[in-house]
């Protein structure tokens, strides 16, 4: 059974950091894509950043470039989100998701197949 389980969402003041982990089972990590998405109240769901399949290519959204790093390592089956330096605009419900194929820029969620539920980052001014 495909999991995605993220976690490390909280409160955090402006300026502040926080790291997201999505843990991964029931596929093999290592053969797809990884993103970030968040989807803020009365929002659509928005790409944030995505990762290759071995780390080497990464995708971030405009909004959270020079502030937010993706990594992973798939000996652990882990994805991670280190956010820094964040604004109240941040806040949103934080999701992984997983894709096959070309390590391209995709930035829909209909490209991704596998979801986790979400962790809550929520940005106090």
């Amino acid at each position: 059974q495909v999991q995605l389980v993220e976690s490390g969402g909280g409160l955090v003041q402006a300026g502040g950091s926080l790291r997201l982990s999505c843990e991964a089972s029931g596929f093999t990590l290592s053969s797809y894509n990884m993103g970030w998405f968040r989807q803020a109240p009365g929002k659509e769901r928005e790409f944030v950043a995505s990762i290759s399949p071995l780390g080497v290519i990464t995708y971030y959204a405009d909004s959270v470039k020079g502030r937010f790093a993706i990594s992973r390592d798939n000996a652990k089956n882990t994805v991670s989100l280190q956010m820094n330096t964040l604004k109240p605009e941040d806040t949103a419900e934080y999701y992984c998701a997983a894709r096959g194929g070309r390590s391209e820029r995709k930035t829909s969620t209909s490209d991704y197949i596998y979801w986790g539920q979400g962790t809550q980052v929520t940005v106090s001014s």
